[in-house]
């Protein structure tokens, strides 16, 4: 009895580290879900992809005008068939419980270029903002981390009672 329930218990660990995603697995799949839910039409994978308060935003062209789309709206007018665009996962990168991916939507003649902010909330991946761009064809993603002049430090500043550190989850 004891050896099999030491058994059942390795044989439990076993599966959940041999199946559990890592984040580079979880954020992928959470993209792709965005991918396949909006070229398919899939709006059950959209809804996974995004979380329930995920926002659209973009400038309108007309009005020169931040405009943004609640993602109750956006999985709404989802095509029943999805739509025709090739998708591409162009870069991700995360620490902690955020994670930003750029991702590129092409159509006939037209590109989107998304950048996802992610958030990791009760375990799974979200997106929780996607910021958009409607660019012609020939339009790539600019800038790299690696390439960009590294930032400028002054000198430490020094301890005074005016140098608080931030709290723990204050928005900083």
């Amino acid at each position: 009895m004891k050896k099999s329930f030491t058994l059942s218990f390795c044989l439990v660990l076993i599966n959940l580290f041999a199946f559990g995603q890592s984040p580079d697995e979880a954020i992928k799949a959470t993209v792709n879900n965005y991918f396949e839910g909006l070229t398919t039409g899939d709006t059950a994978k959209l809804g996974k992809a995004f979380h329930s308060s995920a926002i659209l935003r973009t400038v309108n062209a007309s009005t020169g005008k931040i405009q943004d789309f609640p993602i109750k709206t956006f999985i709404s007018k989802t095509p029943a068939g999805g739509v025709k665009a090739s998708t591409k996962l162009i870069s991700y990168s995360y620490a902690g419980i955020s994670g930003l991916a750029a991702a590129e939507l092409q159509f006939a003649d037209f590109k989107y270029i998304d950048l996802l902010s992610l958030l990791q909330v009760n375990g799974e991946w979200k997106i929780v903002t996607r910021v958009f761009s409607r660019v012609e064809l020939d339009v790539t993603l600019k800038g790299s981390a690696s390439s960009s002049p590294k930032a400028t430090t002054s000198a430490p500043a020094k301890k005074s009672p005016a140098n608080i550190k931030p709290k723990k989850d204050d928005g900083w």
